[in-house]
């Protein structure tokens, strides 16, 4: 089982707690022969991965920790370990929190085990959001935009390492600058900091004790800083809301999403200039931290799409579909919506829009026989390309008078809780389950899959509702019609 996050998932342990035993910190004896962190910076996020090249020290060793620092915890998203050259994640399960100012522990439980001298190549990837800044903080309309990017020299373990290096991947070559630290010197058995290209490269560095004690991380861990050139509009969701709307009587899936959009580039240093900016357009040549337009890439099969802000309608936009795809059908085809917004959105700008769709059930839904349940999958966002979602809201609305409804979302959520929600011809609402996430990013795409019974008297709860509605009407109207209010009767 794959555990992912948003927030680190941690209890806090009593104040008691000796966190200086590593016997009570490893379950198994290992040694690190090799680790490699590959950074690769972005804008919202920023990709980590760490290969581990890991050998046992005792037979049966089949449980291995890895640590965050403190503060690359508090930026991680998302995290998965595999073994290297494998697609099947590992199963990875946080360790009790010690005091604050330690590392975050995690466990990850091998294939196999492994006996004395074995070795095996781990592979742990994170995505981190919120970890990079625009500098400077304020652009004027023709400045580039850059960012930077803070972490920490060494690679925490509770083992021994005999090297390490991290490397630094900018989008660019156009690094401006860069952290070399000092007081490593011991570790060093070449340049601390060299850059080649796009790349800077820290290491390697050599016979590195265990790492996660107090000392050592006062003593040797450094701070890194990289300075470097982003050529992309940094975008993020402030909020996404997001109603997935089944209907048995329409056979249709309606998906509304309320989007709050906000450009995390540099803000706007001074007047906004509409000459300038048609001008800049004209040449194709507008800086990263303006947002002119955006693609998105919807299902296919999808009809009577809607896009509108609070102005209205958005007309300065289009749409191409695609036909539906067969069941079981692997196909890379998708519905692109390229829009734009009324004005460019500069760095530091909102803009907050509706987006939303019907498409046909049988697209997302199916009927098992056995247990007489539907099954429905809904997306938990429609991705972005490159933008974070720092706040999502996803509210799956069953049909009126669904029983045994079970949800099986493609990650834990924040929270998730049920209530009844009522539109038209409803009589006694409808079940809807809400779930809360943080900081989603484009490895948070999976689907929420329902399953849910719907008996042959909620079916004909609605026609009901509209006879009785009908019916009415009709007494009222004889009601009306025998009514006398004349004065003088003929």
């Amino acid at each position: 089982m794959t555990v992912r996050w948003r927030t680190p998932l941690l209890v806090l342990f009593a104040s008691f707690f000796v966190f200086s035993s590593q016997s009570a910190l490893a379950e198994h004896s290992f040694e690190n022969a090799a680790i490699v962190r590959t950074v690769d910076l972005g804008g919202s996020s920023v990709h980590v991965t760490t290969t581990y090249a890991i050998k046992a020290l005792e037979n049966g060793a089949q449980k291995y920790a890895i640590a965050l620092g403190e503060k690359e915890a508090a930026v991680t998203s998302f995290m998965e370990a595999k073994i290297k050259g494998q697609s099947e994640p590992l199963g990875l399960h946080a360790r009790p929190l010690h005091p604050t100012g330690h590392p975050h522990l995690y466990t990850v439980d091998l294939p196999k085990a492994l006996s004395v001298n074995g070795t095996i190549n781990l592979v742990v990837e994170t995505v981190q959001t919120h970890a990079t800044y625009p500098w400077p903080q304020q652009a004027s309309q023709k400045d580039e935009q850059n960012f930077k990017y803070d972490t920490e020299l060494f690679v925490l373990s509770p083992y021994k390492t005999s090297t390490q290096r991290t490397k630094i991947r900018s989008p660019s070559p156009n690094i401006l600058s860069y952290t070399t630290p000092e007081g490593v010197d011991s570790f060093a058995t070449d340049s601390i900091a060299t850059k080649s290209g796009a790349t800077v490269t820290y290491g390697p560095f050599s016979n590195i004790p265990e790492s996660i004690s107090t000392e050592f991380i006062q003593a040797n861990q450094k701070p890194l800083t990289v300075h470097y050139r982003y050529d992309f509009t940094v975008l993020e969701i402030k909020k996404l809301e997001r109603m997935a709307e089944i209907s048995h009587w329409g056979a249709n899936l309606n998906i509304h999403n309320n989007i709050d959009l906000h450009n995390a580039g540099p803000k706007l240093k001074g007047q906004f200039s509409r000459m300038d900016y048609q001008a800049q357009a004209f040449m194709g040549q507008l800086p990263a931290h303006i947002l002119p337009s955006m693609t998105l890439h919807l299902p296919p099969g999808i009809h009577s799409a809607y896009f509108l802000d609070l102005n209205g309608n958005v007309s300065t936009s289009r749409l191409r579909t695609v036909p539906s795809v067969p069941k079981g059908a692997s196909s890379n085809q998708y519905s692109i919506l390229e829009l734009k917004p009324r004005y460019p959105i500069m760095g530091g700008w909102n803009y907050n829009f509706t987006l939303g769709w019907d498409s046909p059930l049988r697209d997302s839904a199916g009927y098992d026989r056995t247990t007489g349940k539907y099954v429905v999958g809904v997306p938990v966002q429609t991705l972005l390309p490159g933008a974070v979602v720092d706040e999502a809201e996803v509210k799956i609305i069953f049909p009126e008078g669904a029983t045994d409804i079970e949800v099986f979302p493609p990650f834990p959520a924040l929270s998730q809780s049920m209530s009844t929600h009522v539109t038209y011809l409803d009589t006694i609402g409808r079940p809807a389950v809400t779930f809360h996430y943080q900081n989603l990013t484009d490895r948070h795409t999976g689907t929420i899959y329902a399953t849910y019974k719907v008996p042959l008297s909620a079916h004909l709860q609605k026609p009901k509702a509209v006879l009785t509605a009908f019916l009415g009407l009709f007494a009222i109207g004889l009601a009306v019609k025998r009514v006398d209010l004349r004065l003088t009767k003929p």
